[in-house]
């Protein structure tokens, strides 16, 4: 870490578990909480005339949920390694927004700020894989492998078995029944 003053309090932070307990444990109470209030499970309160989550059962279970966290290792270094590479690609795709905002007009653009069409679907399919990509180097076995690494390592091992042949030529089957069956009006529109 560098030697100024903000460096300094980084490190401080470092020793003092900011980084290992509070933060692995606010984003975990942030987001389960945020789900447990969205989907209503723990049911409703009327209040007045207007039905609200209980927000007060809604934030013991996350905050249960949020220490059950923090208390295995294994799963707080997948949180901090899984939040700090979905920072990048968020930023990443940021920056590809600003690159394909930059070749659009302001009409051919949609409302959620991606362009119509094959673009849209090409991102969202890209970011998805992305997150894959990211959990699966998250994870590790007890060997200390990531799974992305034994996943890699087994396909580099196994290409030329019949269970990697019969996967590959099960995607390309549904690809295929995909490109066959959409409606008209995909059609219609290229």
């Amino acid at each position: 870490m560098a030697t100024t003053v903000l460096g300094n309090v980084l490190e401080f932070f470092g020793r003092l578990g900011v980084f290992d307990v509070v933060l692995p444990f606010i984003i975990t109470f942030t987001i389960v909480y945020a789900v447990l209030d969205r989907t209503r499970v723990f049911g409703i309160e009327k209040i007045g005339s207007v039905d609200h989550p209980k927000r007060n059962l809604n934030a013991m279970a996350a905050f249960a949920i949020g220490f059950l966290v923090i208390a295995s290792s294994r799963l707080v270094e997948a949180v901090t390694s899984v939040s700090g590479n979905i920072v990048i690609l968020i930023l990443l795709g940021v920056f590809f927004l600003m690159l394909v905002g930059s070749f659009y007009s302001e009409g051919t653009i949609g409302k959620d700020g991606l362009p119509e069409g094959w673009m849209k679907t090409s991102f969202l399919v890209i970011m998805f894989i992305g997150i894959i990509v990211i959990f699966l180097n998250a994870l590790k076995n007890d060997a200390g492998q990531t799974w992305l690494d034994y996943s890699l390592d087994y396909l580099q091992s196994y290409w030329s078995s019949t269970a990697v042949a019969s996967v590959i030529l099960i995607i390309l089957v549904v690809l295929f029944v995909v490109y066959l069956t959409r409606s008209p009006k995909d059609k219609d529109k290229k």
